[in-house]
């Protein structure tokens, strides 16, 4: 069965169940005011259709196959059609690397293929997988991942700037926890110790090479061999060469290593957060192109991280910055309404210097508060739902943002005309960017969408088939 009709089986009866989801609604909870951080759930179009959309769009549009039959993007920045768009940077790159994200894009395709049943979906989202680990990304003696390869000429980069003169240690890590937590799913598949390894030995690397910077936080960019670098990709001076959430990945790594078990990363742990709670927070930009200190996919990775690290260490003190600084802090990037004629209202912008709502920043965003939402579920009901409910507004306001028909997600939503008009759908003056990268703006949503299904979502079963609903009692999928 083609992907279109798939979806359709299982989203048939969803209109039929509109008028329960806001009976439910209406008795159990306040209307919100006008003004209010939310959206309703559309039963004609769900945060689970939105989600299959983005996946149909990665796994039919953008994909080809690598010299040894693996399964490979064909570009890293794509139109609806899923065109590479070779003038940009990420036109004719592919790999494992930030953007480009082959790993954790292979990781989400992987568990939904396993959530729904769908082992076609598996098998294409391991071939993903085995392009990286067996197509020259890692060097497995150390550890070291490269992000990029060039479609063109099949060379290796460090960078998105097509070459080796710097790197994101901070985004190497990110890799290798991708790794480690893919090789969580795969069970006795020889790849898991493989990918293990390879996430120990990374943060390894790190931890000896890397070199120190004076703030005791870490470099923004190095140089090959660790030593710290620096300018921008563009050759000027970073001012947050020192100060960007990008180290957060570090002990994102470092922490799910510990509670793996695969080394003892405690001492380093405790004192790297020391350093980012005295700092009252490093939110500078995680993006490899923007410069700001206060970044919103910095505040959600950091609640992310902080909490995991909290767990670790037993300590409640980070717990409580992590909520109230961390969590806290993307209250600042909400849109509350409808921006020059443009969806904007549910979603958060990116950051005061350049204010697109870009779509893997939210979709973090939604992880982070979802995430609370499960942990405080016994223990504060109240707030629980409260971030469940920002969750779903946030996925809502997201699926708003399919374009042509394909699937194709907006990387994001330029309401300020910051990109430009001629880098819009329809080349309207304020509106979405007819581009994507495929494996993150397109299908980072999966990610919260899954969470949300396995821990949020209320399960109910007849028939030989399960419904999940909303905190709202939408039906979100009967499988």
């Amino acid at each position: 069965m083609n992907p279109v009709a798939w979806v359709h089986r299982f989203t048939l009866a969803l209109p039929a169940w509109s008028w329960l989801s806001g009976w439910l609604w209406a008795s159990t909870a306040r209307a919100p005011a006008a003004d209010e951080f939310y959206v309703p759930e559309n039963p004609q179009y769900t945060i689970v259709q939105s989600m299959l959309d983005s996946i149909r769009f990665t796994l039919t549009k953008t994909l080809t196959q690598d010299f040894r039959g693996h399964l490979v993007s064909i570009s890293s920045f794509v139109d609806p059609e899923g065109r590479a768009m070779g003038w940009h940077d990420f036109g004719h790159l592919e790999g494992p690397g930030w953007a480009a994200n082959a790993v954790g894009g292979a990781w989400e395709i992987y568990r939904l293929s396993r959530f729904l049943g769908r082992p076609e979906w598996q098998s294409n989202a391991l071939a993903i997988l085995d392009h990286v680990l067996d197509c020259g990304f890692v060097d497995e003696s150390t550890g070291f991942i490269r992000g990029y390869r060039e479609t063109t000429t099949g060379k290796f980069c460090l960078n998105y700037k097509h070459n080796a003169d710097w790197f994101c240690p901070g985004s190497m890590a990110k890799v290798a926890f991708q790794m480690l937590v893919f090789a969580d799913d795969l069970g006795q598949d020889a790849r898991a110790e493989r990918m293990r390894r390879i996430a120990a030995r990374c943060a390894d690397w790190i931890h000896h090479n890397v070199e120190a910077v004076a703030n005791g936080w870490f470099p923004r960019r190095t140089l090959p061999d660790g030593k710290v670098y620096r300018r921008s990709p563009d050759g000027g001076q970073d001012p947050f060469w020192q100060t960007s959430a990008d180290g957060l990945f570090i002990l994102q790594l470092q922490a799910a290593l510990t509670q793996r078990r695969l080394g003892n990363w405690r001492v380093p742990l405790r004192l790297k957060t020391d350093v980012f709670v005295r700092a009252g927070g490093i939110f500078g930009s995680i993006n490899h192109d923007t410069y700001d200190p206060h970044e919103n996919v910095a505040y959600a990775v950091a609640f992310r991280t902080l909490k995991a690290v909290a767990e670790v260490l037993g300590d409640d003190r980070v717990r409580t910055f992590a909520y109230a600084t961390c969590l806290a802090g993307l209250d600042q990037f909400k849109m509350r309404d409808d921006r020059n004629g443009v969806a904007t209202k549910g979603l958060l912008y990116m950051e005061k210097s350049w204010d697109t709502a870009y779509l893997w920043e939210n979709a973090e965003a939604a992880l982070a508060y979802f995430e609370a939402a499960a942990q405080l579920r016994r223990r504060d009901p109240a707030r629980s739902r409260q971030f469940e409910r920002d969750g779903l507004t946030i996925l809502r306001a997201i699926a708003k943002h399919h374009y042509g028909p394909h699937g194709f997600l907006t990387e994001g939503v330029d309401w300020n005309n910051h990109v430009g008009q001629k880098h819009h759908i329809n080349q309207a003056l304020y509106g979405a960017i007819q581009y994507t990268e495929p494996f993150l703006n397109n299908q980072h949503i999966t990610e919260p969408t899954l969470f949300y299904l396995d821990h949020l979502a209320t399960r109910s079963h007849k028939g030989g088939q399960t419904d999940w609903r909303d905190v709202e009692g939408n039906l979100l999928l009967r499988h």
